[in-house]
């Protein structure tokens, strides 16, 4: 059976997507962090939040898909560095919200399915 997807030589990690599927959707808005649940297992982002960036071209923005147990987000090979443009490829979602300010978040409202303020 055929891969789906880019099979990273550094991790060994199956992405859903590839390079040459990446397109200028939200670009030059730094990195960001976000699960395998989004780049390997192709979920939606469920969850996303803005805190104050660690280190120059760190953007804040941190993508979950929403349904990771505590103990998969303390796992650092449960998630990876990206630039935040890949990640509106995987999910074209975020791109309304990405110019939020730190101490945002939004979440996937489960009758809507689209993304919404999180008020707590």
């Amino acid at each position: 059976m055929e891969e789906q997807g880019y099979r990273s030589p550094v991790n060994g990690k199956l992405y859903r997507l590839g390079p040459e599927a990446i397109r200028a959707v939200a670009p030059g808005r730094g990195w960001c962090i976000a699960t395998d649940r989004i780049t390997v297992e192709g979920l939606p982002v469920g969850y996303m939040y803005r805190e104050a960036p660690e280190r120059d071209m760190d953007s804040g923005w941190r993508f979950t898909a929403g349904d990771e147990p505590e103990e998969y987000l303390d796992d650092a090979a449960n998630h990876s560095v990206y630039d935040v443009n890949t990640i509106a490829n995987y999910d074209p979602a975020i791109v309304p919200f990405l110019d939020a300010p730190v101490g945002s978040a939004f979440i996937r409202h489960p009758r809507t399915g689209t993304l919404v303020p999180d008020d707590g």
